[in-house]
């Protein structure tokens, strides 16, 4: 394991920060672009669940069906709940929690637009006497999906977000001496985000493997010295390079009310995600990943006798803890536990 190390690097020269600047955005240009172009290049093999009519009626069914496709596909790629705990951290915690409730408050086949609002809460239970819960992580968000073509087998389509982080406290988000107040402080930062996914399913014999990719940017209000708690500027990421890849295998299981059909059910999931910090953030390098970069990797694993719920294991590194007051943490960490959403209902296809 890459022994990452919370030490503060020397100040970089400016010619050379700027230099090295340039090089992580042309980094990331050329990454986006090549998912871009992967994805226009899939998109050319159009398909339809449809009958192969030209009347304007058929026409109107296949844009119909395509939709309601494209709501399934969004829902696979909808934030999961998770709970279990996490270990390695700075801080020991006998249960850590995700919670990301998705309500979808738009979801029709006559249209290709699909809104989900997230009430998402993460919760850490420290493992000290007394067993505290410190100021848990408050990031409701609502988001709104958007499709760019009409094929269900190599999807493309974009998200855009708005999501408020906060832990509900009072006090004063610094101490005396210029310091974090992480034992009652205020944390808030507001955020957008902006993401492009491009997708392709593989059928194959009782499986269907779905990936998904996605590429995005996330800036906070507080760039503008808006909507964030005192202290946060030049301390926080207010620009972040998002992105992900994910598998989703289905596999087929005779139906227990008619032995004679088939039914698709959720099985496994593999998922990678990343965030790099682009902006300014206390002189660190932009090269100086232990401090910039963000990474997780987790499996999951759906028993039969578990339709609603998926045994998780995984682990990554925090560059900045996303836990509000505890983002100054650099750390790698395991987690083990159960995760749920509508991702993983059981959908019979």
């Amino acid at each position: 394991m890459i022994n990452f190390t919370s030490v503060k690097p020397a100040f970089a020269k400016p010619v050379l920060s700027r230099r090295l600047a340039a090089t992580a955005l042309k980094t990331v240009c050329a990454i986006f672009l090549f998912i871009l172009a992967d994805g226009f290049t899939a998109s050319a093999d159009i398909r339809y669940n449809a009958p192969a009519d030209t009347t304007a009626d058929s026409a109107l069914i296949k844009k119909r069906l395509v939709n309601q496709a494209f709501g399934h596909i969004y829902e696979q790629n909808l934030r999961v709940s998770e709970g279990g705990n996490d270990y390695f951290n700075k801080i020991k915690t006998q249960l850590t929690a995700d919670l990301a409730p998705n309500f979808v408050l738009f979801n029709t086949p006559k249209s290709p637009l699909y809104a989900v609002f997230t009430a998402r809460v993460k919760i850490r239970l420290l493992s000290s006497q007394g067993a505290p819960v410190k100021s848990p992580s408050f990031m409701p968000g609502l988001t709104f999906f958007y499709r760019l073509n009409a094929d269900t087998y190599k999807p493309q389509f974009l998200s855009f977000g708005y999501s408020h982080h906060s832990n509900g406290v009072r006090g004063p988000s610094l101490n005396p001496d210029g310091s974090f107040n992480r034992d009652s402080g205020k944390f808030t930062t507001n955020f957008y985000t902006l993401t492009f996914y491009n997708g392709k399913r593989i059928d194959k014999k009782d499986l269907i493997i779905q990936r998904y990719d996605n590429l995005g940017l996330e800036v906070h209000a507080g760039l503008f010295n808006l909507g964030l708690s005192e202290g946060l500027k030049d301390h926080y990421g207010f620009i972040r390079i998002n992105g992900s890849r994910m598998y989703n295998f289905a596999k087929a299981e005779v139906d227990p009310t008619d032995k004679t059909k088939k039914i698709y059910q959720n099985w496994q999931r593999i998922r990678f995600d990343f965030t790099y910090i682009a902006d300014k953030y206390d002189d660190y390098s932009h090269f100086n990943f232990k401090k910039r970069l963000n990474v997780s990797l987790k499996y999951y694993y759906q028993f039969p006798f578990m339709p609603d719920a998926a045994l998780m294991v995984g682990g990554g590194y925090r560059g900045q803890d996303d836990y509000n007051q505890f983002f100054e943490d650099s750390y790698a960490y395991m987690t083990i536990g159960f995760a749920t959403s509508l991702s993983f209902n059981a959908h019979k296809r």
